[in-house]
């Protein structure tokens, strides 16, 4: 079990008295490349991480649901169905969500106790949420003694943060944490659904270094970004920016050409990266995460200063073998870096020693 898992176990057992009935898990992702592009219809190339949410359940004869959060110390007790309390988004928003949205989605829903453990930062852009609305989902499920199949967890936890938390995300997060197998990278057409998973190979290391700085989806960025996309799509006459081209692209108003310029470069590095790592290119595979964290800065305008500084600090220590960029919807989070296994603690202490978060700390570093 995981660091997680028995965290969540073990909560469970000293409120209830009882050991639970089960243990859901859900992992956390860091994409490696192909951001902002699965709500474009487009591909993506995200890595599970051995750090996730773990929700610890057992069955009630009442319908109703009551959880218990570790990471929150804070309880919640509804009925499935019931809208989210008022006031700013939060867990009880996702978890209601999940278990308002579970049944469209073909995800059974049944009364449970259930205590949730995690062990992913939140706010550092690395599906923490989506995790969350997985790890439920499947815990709701299993207290209506049923299995939902990897899809239909994604859609609901999906649709949970659509209308109960009030982020448009895309596919990608959610399939990633349902669906990713340990030690592949999963390239996802996020217009087909197709799965393909790509072994990381042997001799890379992925490593995670969080920036510090906290984003906030739902305060607006996210979200006009995406009806930035919209636009020019309906500007080009298309059904989404996974089928316009770059001289079409050329014909759009500044603002709209930089953002849809990003989409359709970073779907095609997004193709190219995994044909790099099926070839364990390294130095390829780095080359597009450097061009893909220069289109974040200046084409799709999520990359922050902090970061900014965080990457190219990465880049230097790593050279040409591997390269880093940022990861997540941006305004913060963390970076990813890619680099020879044997390079990895010396890339990882030059960051912690050259970097400094806002609270003045090096920054954390997790081996995906």
């Amino acid at each position: 079990m995981t660091l997680a898992e028995d965290r969540a176990a073990a909560v469970f057992g000293a409120r209830h008295g009882r050991e639970p009935a089960g243990v859901a898990f859900a992992r956390g992702r860091v994409n490696l490349i192909g951001e902002h592009v699965d709500y474009n219809a487009g591909l993506v190339l995200p890595l599970a991480l051995r750090e996730g949410t773990a929700v610890a359940w057992a069955p009630r004869d009442d319908g109703a649901i009551v959880a218990w959060t570790e990471d929150f110390a804070a309880q919640d007790r509804f009925t499935p169905g019931e809208p989210a309390p008022p006031g700013p988004v939060g867990w009880r928003h996702y978890l209601r969500g999940v278990a308002a949205c579970g049944p469209e989605h073909g995800v059974a829903v049944a009364g449970a106790d259930l205590v949730i453990a995690g062990t992913l930062p939140r706010g550092a852009g690395l599906s923490s949420s989506a995790s969350l609305g997985v790890a439920v989902a499947r815990a709701l499920s299993a207290a209506a003694e049923a299995v939902a199949p990897t899809l239909a967890l994604a859609r609901t936890a999906q649709a949970a943060e659509h209308r109960f938390a009030g982020v448009r995300c895309g596919i990608m997060d959610p399939l990633a944490s349902a669906g990713a197998p340990a030690g592949h990278a999963l390239l996802i057409d996020c217009r087909s659904l197709a799965l393909e998973p790509i072994a990381l190979p042997a001799d890379w290391a992925v490593l995670v270094v969080l920036s510090g700085v906290e984003r906030g989806l739902a305060e607006g960025e996210y979200n006009a970004r995406r009806a930035q996309c919209e636009a020019a799509a309906r500007a080009l006459a298309v059904a989404s920016l996974r089928e316009a081209t770059p001289a079409m692209v050329e014909s759009l108003a500044p603002l709209l050409r930089r953002r849809a310029r990003h989409v359709v470069t970073e779907i095609a590095r997004t193709e190219a990266a995994a044909e790099s790592l099926r070839r364990a290119d390294l130095a390829g595979f780095g080359a597009l995460l450097r061009d893909g964290q220069r289109s974040l800065r200046e084409d799709f305008e999520t990359s922050v200063a902090a970061v900014d500084a965080l990457v190219a600090i990465l880049d230097a220590a790593i050279g040409l073998e591997g390269g880093a960029r940022m990861t997540g919807a941006g305004f913060g989070g963390a970076v990813v870096a890619v680099c020879a296994e044997a390079e990895a603690e010396r890339v990882a202490a030059a960051a912690r020693a050259a970097y400094r978060t806002p609270a003045g700390e090096p920054p954390t570093v997790l081996v995906a």
